[in-house]
């Protein structure tokens, strides 16, 4: 009798396991539709179609910070807000891998604008205001003030040293 008992509790869990948890792959992030200065994260699939299936708790870095965000509807909203103009780094990790962008949120009377920054962009910068700097001699000294200016952007922006060499890292990794 009890082995029937564990038999049926076990065929219970393992039945309601896979019937709430979906892996989020790639995720849309936009101004939350309530105007309060968060954001929403989307589920979403490969062709960025919403994805309204996903439903319980998700785990996502969000800048450093760890947060377990609750998805309704394939919708999650960031408890924090933004006071203005910032970088953010949003990472999820599964089974299936890091999925993770890149977003400066443009914030504007109000409103929240994010635009999704491709990581090669952060090494391609410096590097070529380094070619630049060797190609031409007498253009250091601008290259160095322009590199400077790129990199004190970035910091005030919320885009530290370490987050700026993970995001590289990830986008590295997803290339290969």
């Amino acid at each position: 009798m009890k082995s029937i008992y564990y038999c049926l509790l076990f065929l219970l869990m393992s039945t309601s396991g896979y019937a709430q948890k979906a892996d989020i792959n790639n995720f849309i992030v936009k101004e939350s539709l309530l105007k309060n200065s968060k954001l929403a994260i989307i589920a979403a699939d490969s062709l960025d179609q919403p994805l309204e299936k996903i439903n319980g708790l998700y785990t996502f870095t969000v800048s450093g910070f760890t947060q377990t965000l609750k998805f309704n509807d394939g919708v999650a909203v960031l408890p924090l807000q933004l006071d203005k103009s910032a970088f953010v780094y949003v990472k999820h990790q599964n089974d299936k891998g890091t999925h993770s962008k890149l977003l400066y949120v443009y914030k504007k009377d109000g409103s929240l604008n994010p635009f999704t920054i491709n990581s090669l962009w952060l090494v391609l910068i410096p590097l070529f205001l380094v070619f630049i700097a060797f190609a031409f001699r007498k253009l250091i000294i601008l290259a160095v003030v322009i590199l400077l200016v790129f990199i004190y952007f970035n910091h005030s922006n919320g885009l530290n040293l370490s987050t700026f060499f993970e995001t590289i890292f990830d986008s590295l990794k997803n290339l290969i």
